[in-house]
């Protein structure tokens, strides 16, 4: 009798644990459907309020011009440790529209002083590529509207994977420049877009580099036939030293001095402060239905 009443006693508790488990079972279901209906959208919009300003930092309108008309923005140069490089630069979107360069030669201390012709602008392939990566986000984003119905944790998770990744690459352009080399920089159009025209012993370089915009000259001298035996070519670099040596057109050159001024763009500082918030955004929502399914007795997805 003793032997029986326990084992009632203990079918009586399982049968109680078992109700509860069943209750918080119904809770937690209640919980992560009102997350895939309600929850998940109310970030998805957050998202594409925070990415659509981020895109029109991209292209900020000129205020008081014709419809389409991109604003013009002028950035000097210039390094609190030396005069050898100064300038001003005009931004208009992704585009250098004009470059006003005055380098101070190392050797006699001559300024000489270049601009960029007047039917030429100078494309950052960099800012282009950053922005095409926002709006390929916002396509995802958009693609899931208030009337779609997430069904399982996977299907959000995948698509905060796609805009995280299109998210980092954007980031990711801005943050760390394209490699050259001496000869892929000495060939590049950048040289042909100067009045009067760059000289064969020197070379200039623009890119993006987090929120500034950089400038970087080399000069260079030539190596004469009886001082090449050492001759050792440089590799890929952003930024390449004194005494980095490399052949182009059948000559031989070695870098003299490098000189490397910036300037801050504001608006680009703001889209990677966006970058950053919505990648936080996107890798919480992913947090929350992990927790979710840490606590599922069956598979969640």
């Amino acid at each position: 009798i003793v032997m029986l009443g326990a084992e009632r006693s203990t079918l009586s508790e399982l049968a109680k644990m078992t109700a509860a488990s069943q209750a918080e079972r119904t809770v937690l279901e209640e919980e992560f459907n009102w997350l895939l209906k309600e929850e998940v959208h109310a970030v998805l919009k957050q998202l594409q309020d925070i990415l659509k300003e981020a895109s029109r930092r991209f292209s900020m309108p000129s205020p008081g011009l014709c419809e389409g008309q991109l604003k013009q923005e002028n950035f000097i140069l210039g390094s609190s440790t030396m005069d050898q490089v100064k300038g001003v630069l005009t931004l208009q979107g992704e585009a250098l529209t004009q470059a006003d360069i005055n380098i101070k030669v190392a050797k006699s201390s001559q300024v000489m002083h270049f601009a960029f012709r007047d039917d030429k602008q100078w494309k950052l392939q960099q800012i282009q590529d950053a922005r095409n990566h926002v709006n390929q986000a916002l396509q995802l984003l958009s693609s899931r509207d208030e009337s779609y119905t997430f069904k399982t944790g996977a299907e959000v998770n995948k698509l905060m994977d796609a805009v995280m990744l299109q998210l980092t690459r954007a980031r990711n352009r801005l943050t760390t420049p394209a490699s050259m080399t001496l000869p892929e920089l000495a060939a590049s159009g950048l040289m042909k877009m100067f009045t009067p025209p760059m000289p064969g012993d020197v070379m200039v370089n623009f890119y993006i580099n987090l929120s500034k915009l950089c400038l970087t000259v080399y000069q260079l001298h030539v190596l004469q036939p009886n001082t090449t035996k050492n001759f050792k070519s440089a590799g890929n670099s952003v930024l390449h030293n004194p005494g980095a040596m490399f052949e182009y057109n059948n000559t031989k050159f070695e870098v003299s001095h490098v000189h490397k001024v910036e300037c801050v763009v504001p608006w680009l500082n703001d889209t990677l402060v966006f970058f950053t918030i919505s990648l936080q955004l996107c890798q919480q929502l992913k947090d929350k239905i992990s927790v979710f399914s840490s606590f599922w007795n069956y598979r969640l997805f």
